[in-house]
């Protein structure tokens, strides 16, 4: 199975990507191919449906990366509540064909206790693209975000956080397993 996490920060040690690639690292682990797609690295252009972007490399490898994707995990910052305007605007150059029948995992980092709002925001974006959301998602918000800063020591909180999101990630794991790849979707 091929895993998805796109990333949505746009900010160097954003705790979201930490999280991200955390994800990614328990994902390879139980033995799934997994790719991480940061858009602090590989940024895309802004969104117009009045442009056509086939010459955007980043585009175009998200795009690609995407239809070849067997489950999806969305990684964002909360901003004001919200999903970042980063991870907004790659959902938006995207469609129907690459979340259709897919299961996807919603998680974010907030500064405040927990990032609720974005995560309902998103799991509405999913349903929209006729994805498939799992029945529960990661937040990590306060004390728990201090475990994917930069220079983490192993503060008293951080096992009891990876359990939790090691938990929902096997489950989004065994759901993805069931459901399976849509028929007729490009591999």
């Amino acid at each position: 199975m091929k895993v998805m996490i796109l990333t949505g920060s746009n900010r160097k040690e954003a705790t979201s990507t930490k999280l991200a690639e955390h994800a990614a690292h328990f994902i390879s682990q139980q033995g799934e191919k997994v790719t991480v797609f940061d858009l602090y690295k590989r940024p895309l252009p802004f969104y117009s449906p009045d442009e056509v972007y086939t010459e955007h490399e980043h585009l175009n490898e998200l795009k690609q990366e995407m239809l070849a994707a067997d489950a999806v995990i969305l990684v964002t910052p909360e901003y004001h509540g919200s999903v970042s305007g980063v991870l907004k605007n790659a959902i938006d150059h995207l469609g129907q064909a690459h979340f259709n029948g897919i299961v996807v995992l919603s998680a974010s980092s907030a500064g405040g206790a927990v990032g609720i709002s974005s995560l309902l925001q998103l799991q509405a974006i999913v349903r929209n693209l006729h994805g498939i959301n799992t029945p529960d998602w990661i937040s990590i918000g306060g004390l728990q975000r201090k475990r994917f800063e930069v220079g983490y020591d192993g503060y008293e909180g951080g096992q009891e956080i990876e359990d939790r999101i090691h938990l929902v990630l096997e489950a989004f794991l065994n759901l993805a397993r069931k459901i399976g790849r849509p028929a007729g979707a490009i591999q």
